[in-house]
């Protein structure tokens, strides 16, 4: 990850949403972005699971 901090990351989305964005788009956007964050810090404490395994889980 870079050495842009979680705040910045945070500002930069902000910025980037309309100039007519709601409340609920922004607080919409800063949950997506934990999530990622949140789904990140799993992967790299082993927490994922191959490709092959989710397809075998949504039997495709």
């Amino acid at each position: 990850m870079s050495s842009e901090t979680i705040r910045d990351r945070i500002l930069e989305s902000l910025e980037n949403l309309p100039s007519d964005a709601t409340h609920d788009e922004a607080i919409e956007r800063l949950v997506f972005l934990a999530k990622i964050d949140a789904g990140l810090a799993d992967l790299d404490a082993g927490k994922g699971i191959s490709h092959d395994q989710v397809k075998r889980r949504l039997e495709l």
